[in-house]
């Protein structure tokens, strides 16, 4: 039997018998190839998508927008940034709201690894597109950058 299609690659499509996700146990992917350090499992349900993400710590997205508007329910660590030029600083416990078509970027403070769970529609997957249409990677904060 075919695997049922995603708009995410490597993303999960649920249903199929299958209504329980262990995020522990899925492959993760990148959450924002070209201008994020974002990874995490992904499940596609029919009309949405829901994200275990992780960004580690001092690291994150470059400014970006998508088609579709978003959810990110912060678990653990601190995400910083700007959601359509206003400021943003959400500990964990904070739901941010991204509307469709928002340029926004979010980094993770550099006390730890920021955990959150995104959700989005599907009239898109989960990558984006960022504003300067480059896709030259992610923000690296001082001192965070790879070796």
């Amino acid at each position: 039997m075919a695997t049922p299609k995603t708009k995410t690659e490597g993303a999960i499509k649920g249903g199929e018998d299958t209504y329980q996700y262990s995020f522990a146990d899925l492959e993760e992917v990148p959450a924002g190839t070209g201008y994020s350090s974002a990874h995490g499992g992904v499940v596609e349900g029919e009309r949405m998508l829901v994200g275990y993400i992780h960004k580690p710590r001092g690291t994150g997205s470059r400014m970006h927008s998508h088609p579709n508007e978003q959810f990110n329910l912060v678990v653990k660590g601190t995400l910083t940034g700007s959601v359509n030029g206003k400021p943003i600083n959400a500990p964990a416990g904070t739901l941010i709201y991204i509307p469709a078509n928002a340029p926004h970027t979010l980094i993770s403070t550099p006390d730890e690894d920021v955990i959150f769970v995104a959700i989005k529609d599907l009239s898109h997957g989960i990558i984006g597109k960022a504003v300067d249409g480059t896709m030259t990677g992610p923000v690296y904060l001082e001192g965070f950058e790879p070796k």
